[in-house]
């Protein structure tokens, strides 16, 4: 019997050396439309792969899964993160856990990853296409089963070969970018991070925590590529203008109040500018405070009223920034959108469309935060697609019409 994969990336490679494992007799190609296979791979995570996550402290998988979290919970219970650190380990991928959940190679290379894939992929003897584009359903008639593990797309049209056969699609648009702003004074502070700061979409319920880095086109950094996955249609809507609200300390309102309070009684003959509060650099602290009190800045701290210490609180816990774009290169490795779980059987990956087609990857409408999420997507879906190929060959796919 005979399984086409299409797209030589993660979930593709995932897919073959595991349908291989369970059905050493099952032929299987992988078709790639570039020169280059797994080329995601090698340049996610800075070039290290961040190829899962702990998922510590995840109550809900809502919180990383912005879109396909219930599918996710469901194949979780068939193939999940710490099957996916067993897997690696035991192929010959030996992984570490950094203080923030994220999983790497020990190695801090993704040649680790894409070594482990062309190493199984030879050793099972699958054949890699590449320079191979599929175009329509048509081309693979003589296969039994075909696999479709192409990734995003940035245009829907990359998709009107699955919509010619009935399948419904979600618009693609960017996911995990970060964004541009117009404020000189913030991005003359580029390279400085807020480790503990919240962000907020204005007018929306999205709300993103974690370290926030002020670059010199914007913000970046966990806390704005959160806020982009969460609210990547929204903000795709408004043309990527839009305001978001930054609390640069993660600390409620009423506390970091009572902390200034403090501040001015405690140190009255200090200029404010010249302390930071605990957790911010003095470069971040001179611009919240000037931006708070303006020309108060080197004013000391027992001149300063109480209107004073509530328009430093709302500096601190409530910055305005206005958003003016999406970053100004093309950065973005993940889109949300893509084949509408709709027409997948749940437990499967089979089409409800085509008996014998299965998806796997970004190119179903699943997408995560950052942090290793949109990998282990790919893990857990490739390998229930694997599996459901593996036993349904014992009925073998005659009519792909």
């Amino acid at each position: 019997m005979k399984t086409a994969i299409i797209g030589g990336g993660a979930a593709g490679f995932f897919l073959a050396i595991n349908l291989k494992e369970m059905l050493p007799a099952m032929q299987v190609d992988i078709f790639e439309r570039s020169q280059k296979v797994l080329a995601k791979v090698e340049v996610s995570g800075g070039g290290r792969c961040n190829c899962t996550n702990t998922f510590e402290g995840v109550r809900n998988l809502s919180a990383v899964y912005p879109r396909g979290h219930r599918l996710m919970k469901r194949l979780f219970n068939i193939f999940n993160h710490q099957d996916a650190y067993r897997w690696f380990e035991s192929h010959g991928v030996p992984l570490t856990v950094q203080p923030d959940h994220c999983v790497f190679p020990a190695a801090q290379d993704s040649h680790a990853i894409i070594n482990c894939f062309l190493n199984g992929a030879r050793r099972h003897g699958i054949t890699v296409h590449t320079r191979h584009p599929i175009c329509k359903m048509e081309e693979l008639g003589d296969y039994d089963f075909v696999a479709v593990t192409t990734g995003g797309s940035p245009r829907s049209q990359g998709f009107d070969w699955l919509r010619n056969i009935g399948h419904d699609i979600i618009s693609p648009v960017p996911s995990l970018f970060s964004m541009g702003i117009d404020d000189t004074r913030l991005k003359a502070l580029m390279g400085t991070v807020a480790e503990h700061a919240s962000t907020t979409l204005a007018g929306t319920k999205f709300r993103t925590d974690g370290p926030l880095l002020i670059t010199h086109w914007g913000l970046s950094g966990p806390a704005i590529l959160r806020l982009s996955s969460h609210a990547a249609r929204v903000l795709h809507e408004r043309n990527y203008q839009a305001h978001v609200c930054i609390n640069w300390t993660g600390t409620g309102e009423a506390e970091i109040r009572e902390l200034l309070t403090e501040m001015a009684i405690t140190h009255p003959r200090q200029q404010v500018a010249t302390h930071a509060i605990s957790g911010l650099t003095q470069r971040l602290w001179n611009y919240i405070v000037e931006k708070g009190i303006g020309d108060k800045s080197n004013a000391r701290w027992s001149d300063l009223g109480k209107k004073d210490i509530n328009r430093l609180t709302n500096s601190l816990t409530a910055d305005d920034v206005t958003i003016t774009g999406r970053a100004p290169f093309r950065d973005e490795f993940v889109t949300c959108g893509g084949v509408a779980l709709s027409g997948i059987n749940p437990t499967t990956m089979e089409s409800r469309h085509r008996k014998g087609l299965f998806f796997a990857g970004e190119v179903l409408d699943i997408d995560g935060v950052t942090g290793g999420f949109n990998f282990q997507a790919a893990w857990t879906t490739s390998y229930v697609a694997a599996q459901a190929i593996a036993t349904a060959s014992a009925h073998p796919v005659h009519d792909q019409s």
